[in-house]
């Protein structure tokens, strides 16, 4: 299955401003400093999130991060597991602070309330300075058995390949680009497979066989592409997931602020495929530089 009914949330205790992720993260306002005011604000934005989540008849697993030490970014758990066919995967974290998020309790509560039976940690690899954030940066077309990746300094090529290899999918790679020459620190933020649709921010991909090969990949596996533009996904326009309600209707989980950047006739296009989803999550975006798909880790067992 492409998308997933069951989720997994983590409800932050001190969410902020992460200095040591907005060395590549262009997505964060460097103006959200008072983490000490934030941290209610990710809160009302989380449970609100949560209770439309669950109106919507999906199930949501909220786990409990814990104030000390500090990790600012537990909120977007997305990045270091994956759940699918009772494994778990642990992924290695480009910033410190991020790997504090991969707790031992917290991975046994995982284990506990997804039916996880094994653990497949690649955390080794940050000795070796080698990253794989998780569904930040892969994006995954389960129905075709391919994952998508653009290079950065938080997702390695070769670790990549490996991971495709050991889960027998087929690897897509590609670097991309903001419109100033930043690189694009994850995959999820250009990019977003449903069933059927793709939504990406082709502009990004500068090489042209790169472009052609990525969109021939897509064409090929059945996919209505829908592109967005730069601005569109500086407002986390690519930053949505495809879920699906305990009652077998498709959701498109996407942010107030991502709905707002679309136009109306991207809007109708998206509606044929899926119903929405777009819960406000403004504060969390501006000071931690992720959106609401993020803040989601799909359990598919």
């Amino acid at each position: 299955m492409q998308s997933a009914s069951t989720i997994a949330m983590i409800r932050p205790a001190a969410f902020g401003y992460n200095q040591q992720t907005a060395v590549n993260n262009h997505f964060q306002d460097k103006n959200q400093v008072d983490n000490e005011a934030l941290q209610p604000l990710a809160l009302q934005e989380f449970d609100a999130m949560v209770a439309l989540l669950k109106e919507k008849k999906i199930e949501v697993i909220v786990l409990q991060d814990t104030a000390s030490p500090a990790k600012p970014d537990a909120v977007f758990p997305n990045n270091w597991f994956t759940c699918r066919d009772a494994v778990l995967h642990v992924f290695p974290m480009y910033a410190p602070n991020r790997r504090l998020e991969k707790r031992k309790e917290l991975i046994e509560e995982l284990k506990d309330k997804t039916g996880c039976k094994i653990i497949k940690d690649w955390s080794s690899y940050e000795s070796k300075g080698l990253f794989l954030e998780g569904t930040g940066s892969m994006i995954f077309d389960h129905e075709n058995k391919c994952v998508y990746a653009c290079l950065s300094s938080r997702t390695n090529k070769q670790l990549f390949t490996l991971y495709a290899s050991e889960i027998n999918y087929k690897a897509i790679c590609f670097e991309a680009s903001d419109e100033m020459g930043n690189e694009i620190y994850h995959t999820n933020v250009m990019m977003c497979i449903g069933s059927g649709y793709a939504i990406v921010c082709m502009d990004a991909v500068k090489n042209t066989a790169e472009k052609k090969l990525l969109l021939e990949q897509l064409h090929n596996t059945g996919h209505k592409v829908v592109s967005i533009s730069f601005s569109q996904m500086k407002s986390f326009a690519g930053n949505m997931l495809q879920l699906t309600g305990k009652d077998a209707v498709q959701y498109l989980l996407m942010s107030r602020t991502a709905y707002r950047s679309l136009s109306s006739i991207q809007l109708q296009e998206l509606e044929t495929f899926s119903s929405l989803i777009v819960p406000d999550v403004s504060a969390i975006e501006k000071a931690g530089g992720g959106s609401v798909r993020c803040m989601v880790a799909e359990i598919f067992n």
